[in-house]
């Protein structure tokens, strides 16, 4: 009984690493915070940002304990959390696209 145990890990790994992907595959198709693997770290630092400051906001004992903190009204650190939604990890990166390639010019003296 202990040759067969020992010959079935490995194959027992290699089926726990598959259901693992295949876990992970599932939730990144679910859920859009998760990413994929193409995701930009900007994008993925974006949806991070978004989701705290979307917690926040729909939390009112946690809004209200941040401006306590911040000794600001609930109201304005609300609209300061919405106002940040919108480019939380900054302006997005150019893209490989979007940026022209430079063709240098020569000139024709003749």
């Amino acid at each position: 009984m202990e040759a067969i145990s020992a010959k079935a890990t490995p194959v027992m790994r290699f089926a726990d690493k598959l259901r693992t992907q295949q876990e992970l595959e599932r939730l990144q198709a679910k859920y859009i915070g998760t990413g994929h693997p193409d995701t930009t770290s900007w994008e993925w630092k974006t949806n991070i940002y978004r989701d705290t400051y979307s917690s926040i906001v729909g939390h009112p004992p946690l809004l209200s304990y941040l401006a306590l903190a911040q000794n600001e009204p609930v109201a304005k650190v609300r609209a300061d959390m919405i106002r940040k939604m919108l480019q939380p990890a900054g302006p997005p990166p150019p893209r490989e696209d979007d940026m022209a390639v430079a063709i240098p010019q020569t000139r024709n003296d003749s």
